[in-house]
């Protein structure tokens, strides 16, 4: 399938010593930029549907969103991944996101995210409030074009369970979503190792959980054990009826706290070591990013 950036001409290549993507064609007429950026997408939304084998408004058809600040995003991560020297690719929503971002408010977890995986080369592709079909649009175009990671760690899918609890007809969106995504992931970066991470609880809707463990149950059958693993935390986040333990969230009940992101580092770094041995003394990913704006925090989750 064609890029929809190329197609739009907003994937020009990094010019050497440029400390991020040029963003003054977005300053100058944002609404145009986007609409060319949705153009293009559209032209191949036949072939997204053959290829995903999802529908339009499904968890595994690719959608971009629809707002400036998340197109200035993608492109900075898309020229985040032009840089290479990424050996562990994360990716996901807004939970991924906090724990590699250089945002102010989110230092603590950056600095546990150095502390953990400095040697490792590891970079982070997550962005705040999407969901599965969104993080599908920005892979197939341009974020994990020729990055070649040794490992992808993948944790996605909160923002499609949201608020209210589904039955099978939901599940199985977001299953095939997730499959998806795992497809792309594997077709983009075949000699990856891709790490499934199971869908957190989260507090603040507590009605949904049913939901989350029918899906995790369904993400644990996609790993194989070897190139594809399954991680979950569940057991050492929440109690037995899964919710979150004391201090494992933020005031907001689905942000995991310090404490959270330590435990999900101490299940990532065997793993880590297992597929690509101890960490080294130097790290070669690129640097860390952030919102784009200068305004206040616009993520939801």
């Amino acid at each position: 399938m064609a890029n929809g950036l190329a197609r739009a001409g907003l994937n020009e290549p990094l010019k050497p010593g440029a400390g991020s993507v040029n963003t003054a064609a977005i300053d100058m007429n944002p609404r145009l930029l986007l609409g060319m950026v949705f153009a293009a997408t559209l032209i191949a939304d036949a072939a997204q549907e053959l290829v995903s084998g999802g529908r339009p408004g499904s968890a595994s058809f690719p959608l971009p969103r629809g707002d400036t600040n998340s197109l200035r995003a993608h492109l900075e991560l898309v020229q985040k991944a032009r840089r290479g020297g990424i050996d562990v690719f994360f990716v996901g929503d807004s939970i991924t996101r906090r724990w590699g971002a250089t945002d102010p408010q989110y230092r603590p977890l950056l600095e546990n995210w150095k502390t953990n995986f400095f040697g490792w080369n590891a970079a982070n592709f997550g962005w705040g409030a999407d969901r599965i079909e969104n993080i599908l649009w920005r892979l197939q175009n341009g974020e994990l074009d020729g990055v070649n990671p040794k490992v992808i760690v993948v944790l996605a899918g909160i923002n499609n369970v949201g608020s209210e609890p589904g039955g099978a007809e939901k599940v199985e969106d977001i299953t095939r979503g997730l499959r998806a995504l795992l497809d792309v992931c594997q077709a983009k970066a075949s000699n990856a190792t891709v790490i499934l991470t199971a869908i957190f609880p989260r507090n603040d809707h507590p009605a949904v959980i049913p939901t989350i463990r029918e899906i995790n149950r369904h993400l644990a059958q996609m790993a194989d054990g070897r190139k594809v693993r399954f991680l979950d935390l569940t057991d050492k986040l929440a109690d037995r009826d899964g919710r979150m333990l004391p201090g494992m969230l933020n005031a907001d009940q689905l942000h995991p706290t310090l404490k959270a992101y330590q435990l999900w580092a101490d299940a990532l770094k065997p793993l880590f070591t297992e597929l690509l041995g101890p960490p080294a003394k130097t790290d070669h990913a690129p640097p860390p990013t952030g919102d784009p704006t200068a305004g206040p925090v616009t993520e939801r989750r």
